[in-house]
């Protein structure tokens, strides 16, 4: 039975004060009955670590280096996440393969480093707008999943994250069939790959303008396991309405 998973992305947003957010998330759903997860900017993490404390939220990483140390300057170790506290990682979102040119060879790279420091990956896959036009989306998703996701990856360590990039942050969704669509091809192509047993425990999340107002009928979609969620997951009002949503899924 996989467990459904709630996860906020912060991107580049959120200084020490926002942390606050936190306090009433930790109050309101630190007992969830789903998983939640929160991915602030990594000066955030180890504080937030720690304001969470024992409460059932989970802390991880937007991006990490494939080296576990070394003459990076800027850069971030999944050591380093772990140490502060993360037990995942976001990897291969849409901003990071545009603004830092990182390819499925980069992202796999990211996620073995981040398996041997013990953290699990949020794979993220998805295609552009004029992929999208173009009829190309399921080429693209078979792509990226066969270039990003390493050999070694179990349900227990891995997360797909299916984000078309033409709605992220746009307001825009896909209609709730493309989005069963493209859930239940990833599913079949990791049962494929993986087998059975792994290909339908991993869990698979729908990002792209995710909100209170939609979240529950994206939940109902087959193979929806729950949802990566940018702008709505920086406010505790926004984001727990959504987790109430998967937990009532």
């Amino acid at each position: 039975m996989r467990v459904k998973l709630a996860a906020g992305n912060w991107k580049m947003n959120g200084t020490r004060a926002a942390l606050a957010e936190v306090d009433t998330l930790v109050a309101e759903h630190g007992a969830a009955s789903v998983e939640v997860l929160l991915c602030p900017p990594a000066t955030l993490l180890g504080a937030m670590a720690e304001r969470i404390g024992e409460a059932q939220i989970a802390v991880g990483g937007q991006t990490c280096h494939p080296e576990a140390s070394g003459a990076h300057t800027g850069d971030i170790s999944a050591e380093m996440l772990a140490d502060a506290g993360a037990t995942y990682v976001i990897l291969g979102h849409s901003e990071r393969r545009a603004d830092h040119g990182e390819s499925n060879d980069m992202v796999r790279a990211q996620a073995r480093a981040a398996l041997a420091a013990g953290l699990k990956c949020v794979i993220c896959v998805g295609e552009t707008e004029a992929e999208r036009d173009a009829a190309n989306t399921l080429d693209i998703i078979s792509g990226q999943l066969a270039g990003s996701i390493p050999d070694l990856s179990t349900g227990e360590s891995l997360v797909v994250a299916y984000e078309p990039v033409w709605a992220i942050g746009t307001g825009r969704t896909p209609t709730l069939d493309q989005i069963g669509e493209v859930h239940d091809y990833i599913r079949a192509e990791l049962e494929r790959r993986f087998g059975t047993g792994v290909g339908r425990s991993v869990r698979l999340l729908y990002g792209g303008s995710v909100k209170p107002s939609n979240a529950a009928d994206i939940f109902a979609v087959s193979n929806v396991d729950g949802a990566l969620v940018g702008g709505a997951s920086l406010k505790a009002a926004d984001f727990g309405g959504i987790i109430d949503a998967l937990e009532q899924a």
